[in-house]
C-alpha cells in the first residue's frame, strides 16, 4: 500500500514526541516524580581553621566553668581575728637587753599605783606593794628569831624622786650619766618604781649600809640562804648581764604573778639548773 506524502506519523521515544526534542518541555509533559523532587542543597564543609578555633573556645569555656565551681566548693581557711587572751596583770614594757626600753643598762619599769602601796616601816615611811610588804615583814620576823636584824633602807621611789636622786648626785659627784648609771638607775628605769624592790641593811652593822661589804654581814648571809622562801631575790649580783654594779643590799620580790611578770617578761632568760 502506498503511503501518502502529506501525512506524518509521530515518532515516540521514552514518552516524548520528536517535535518536543528541540523545544522547551511543557511542565505538564514532565513526569510527576521528577517535577516534585526538591533540588538537593549542596553540602558545605567547615574549614579546618574554624573547627580548631571552635574547639579551643569550648575548652577555655569549660575550664572557666570548672574553675568557678572549684572556687565555690573548696573550703577556704579563715583568719583568726580573735585577740590573744589578755593577762589581768598590768602591762609592762618589754624588758630585754636588746629592747628599746633599756637605758644605760637599766630596764624600763612602770610606777606602782598609790592604792597598792603600804608602809613597812612606820618610823621611816618606807612603802612597798601590799603582797611584797607582807612577805617582807614575815621575812624580817623569821630572821629576827635567828638573831638576824633585817632593816629596810629604801622601798618605793617615784619617777620624780628617782630624777632628783640620779641628776642631783651625778652633779655633786661630777659624774657623767653613764658613770652614774653604774650606781643608780635613770628615772623611769629603777626597780624601786615598781614597789617590789627594797634595799636592806644589817641592824647590827649599819656602817655597811649600801656598801659592797654588806656581803660580809649576818644579814646578807641569812638572805642568801632564806630569801627565796619569802619570794625575794638579789637584783644585781656580781657580773650581772645588765652591767650594773654589784649591789648585795638590793633585793626584789618575785613571789606572785604580777611581780614575776614585771621583772622577767621579755627577758628571754632560761631556767637556772639546780645543783645536785
Amino acid at each position: 500500500m502506498a503511503i501518502p506524502q502529506n501525512r506524518s506519523f509521530p515518532l515516540k521515544k521514552a514518552g516524548f514526541s520528536k517535535k518536543l526534542q528541540n523545544s522547551s518541555p511543557d511542565p505538564d509533559d514532565i513526569p510527576v516524580a521528577i517535577r516534585d523532587t526538591p533540588v538537593a542543597t549542596p553540602k558545605v564543609w567547615l574549614q579546618p581553621q574554624i573547627l580548631l578555633i571552635g574547639g579551643v573556645a569550648g575548652f577555655l569555656l569549660l575550664a572557666l566553668i570548672s574553675g568557678f565551681l572549684f572556687f565555690l566548693t573548696t573550703p577556704r581557711k579563715t583568719v583568726n581575728s580573735e585577740p590573744s587572751p589578755i593577762s589581768s596583770a598590768p602591762a609592762t614594757p618589754p624588758a630585754s637587753n636588746n629592747s628599746n626600753n633599756t637605758l644605760l643598762g637599766h630596764l624600763a619599769y612602770p610606777q606602782a599605783p598609790e592604792s597598792e602601796l603600804v608602809t613597812i616601816s612606820g618610823n621611816r615611811g618606807i612603802r612597798m606593794r601590799k603582797t611584797a610588804a607582807q612577805k617582807f615583814q614575815e621575812m624580817v620576823a623569821t630572821a629576827r628569831s635567828a638573831n638576824v636584824i633585817l632593816v629596810p633602807i629604801s622601798g618605793f621611789r617615784s619617777v620624780k624622786d628617782q630624777e632628783q636622786l640620779f641628776f642631783g648626785v651625778s652633779a655633786q659627784r661630777n659624774q657623767t650619766p653613764a658613770q652614774r648609771a653604774a650606781l643608780s638607775a635613770p628615772p623611769g628605769h629603777s626597780e624601786h618604781h615598781t614597789g617590789y624592790a627594797v634595799d636592806i641593811g644589817d641592824g647590827a652593822a649599819p656602817a655597811t649600809n649600801l656598801q659592797t661589804n654588806f656581803e660580809n654581814t649576818k644579814a646578807y648571809q641569812w638572805l642568801q640562804a632564806n630569801a627565796a622562801r619569802f619570794g625575794f631575790e638579789i637584783s644585781f649580783p656580781k657580773n650581772n648581764v645588765q652591767g650594773v654594779s654589784y649591789e648585795p643590799w638590793h633585793w626584789r620580790f618575785v613571789g606572785d604573778r604580777d611581780s614575776l611578770e614585771t621583772f622577767y617578761r621579755a627577758r628571754n632568760l632560761k631556767p637556772t639548773p639546780i645543783a645536785k
